[in-house]
């Protein structure tokens, strides 16, 4: 019974995470890792302000209410 729960518990974390793209630090940083092994990884903070850069130059992505 304890491990079905821990199972939900994690697939609801899991889903959450992709959901709210908060697992995309952590696809970054497994990516960098992978494919450029001798640079170093941003910090999280570093990665969100170049995917909030990105964002903002693509004209897709709409305009920003604040």
């Amino acid at each position: 019974m304890r491990s079905a729960l821990r199972k939900a518990i994690d697939g609801v974390r899991w889903y959450v995470r992709e959901l709210t793209d908060e697992s995309a630090y952590d696809r970054y940083v497994a990516h960098v890792g992978t494919n450029h092994p001798h640079t170093p990884a941003p910090s999280r903070r570093e990665f969100e302000r170049m995917r909030t850069n990105r964002q903002e130059k693509d004209p897709r992505q709409g305009f920003r209410c604040c």
